[in-house]
């Protein structure tokens, strides 16, 4: 694991913030991993009905205390419920104190759609499903007790929109985060012939093309965590943490984005690990993530 000398320089001690009464949640839909799955129309959908699996902390029901909040979001071609299906997501949350949020992000890339100015889920996220999320459940609706994560395209945005919404987000992480998402460039040179050429690519080249729009498209400027990192300092930048196997083919563009972080001073965990862009490393690193969060947002381990 490589660290950056401040790595733990923007971790600071907050009064937890008061939550506005939580109002009656719904009643969850059966979900055979554990998990508890919810609906709501998401205003900047352009109304959509869409889904996220929720987990509540064991003593949520009894205690009556207010919990941090994780938003953990999917990757390309994934939904909001790959979290509770492929990985032990919901054994590895019993013993932190925390409600984990896992949205649908459908191929999105969790921005506002350049091609359908309806579907803008950067504004979802941010303004209807956090909204909701505090609004239906104890949270403690403060920047310092709400972390946000994801995989692949999820690492993207969980860079993206920590970043850039650094006001709301006490800790971002990124696992094989496709971190250079906004600027082709920065991708490795296989993986950009990869994207142009080849068919089995076609769907992501697609998809990227209908959420950032042409590659000269100004709003990719905002879009782009290499650009949004310079922005921050390292007293109100996230707590950041990147992991990613040592066959990935993204590993490029991580270790350049690691190299800025590092040139820039800013807080940061970085890992690289054994295997490819697939589940094993991300149910393996995922527990590192609520581990290194825990402590950011005040969601540490229980006490037996």
């Amino acid at each position: 694991m490589r660290k950056s000398r401040v790595t733990w320089l923007c971790i600071l001690v907050f009064a937890c913030g008061t939550a506005a009464q939580a109002r009656t949640p719904q009643t969850p839909a059966a979900n055979s991993a554990g998990c508890q799955t919810f609906e709501f129309q998401a205003a900047h959908l352009g109304g959509t009905t869409v889904k996220f699996n929720l987990i509540l902390p064991r003593d949520y029901a009894a205690s009556g205390r207010r919990f941090p909040v994780l938003y953990l979001l999917h990757g390309f071609s994934g939904h909001y419920s790959d979290w509770c299906e492929k990985t032990r997501i919901v054994a590895y949350a019993k013993p932190y104190e925390e409600i984990i949020v896992m949205p649908e992000g459908e191929n999105s890339w969790y921005v506002n759609n350049y091609a359908n100015p309806k579907m803008q889920w950067e504004n979802y996220i941010i303004d209807d499903l956090i909204p909701y999320v505090d609004g239906h459940y104890r949270t403690i609706a403060s920047r310092q007790r709400r972390a946000i994560a994801g995989l692949s395209m999820g690492g993207y945005g969980a860079m993206f929109l920590g970043l850039k919404h650094h006001e709301m987000f006490a800790a971002a992480a990124s696992l094989s985060g496709v971190v250079a998402s906004a600027n082709l460039s920065r991708w490795d040179k296989t993986a950009q012939k990869a994207i142009e050429k080849e068919k089995n690519y076609a769907g992501i080249k697609k998809a990227l093309s209908a959420d950032f729009g042409p590659r000269k498209n100004p709003a990719r400027n905002g879009e782009d965590p290499f650009l949004l990192i310079r922005k921050l300092t390292p007293e109100n930048c996230p707590q950041l943490f990147l992991a990613i196997g040592w066959g990935d083919s993204l590993l490029g563009e991580n270790r350049k984005f690691v190299g800025l972080l590092a040139r820039l001073k800013m807080p940061y965990r970085y890992a690289e690990v054994p295997g490819k862009h697939e589940w094993p490393v991300w149910d393996e690193e995922v527990q590192r993530v609520l581990a290194l969060q825990a402590p950011v947002i005040g969601a540490q381990p229980q006490q037996n």
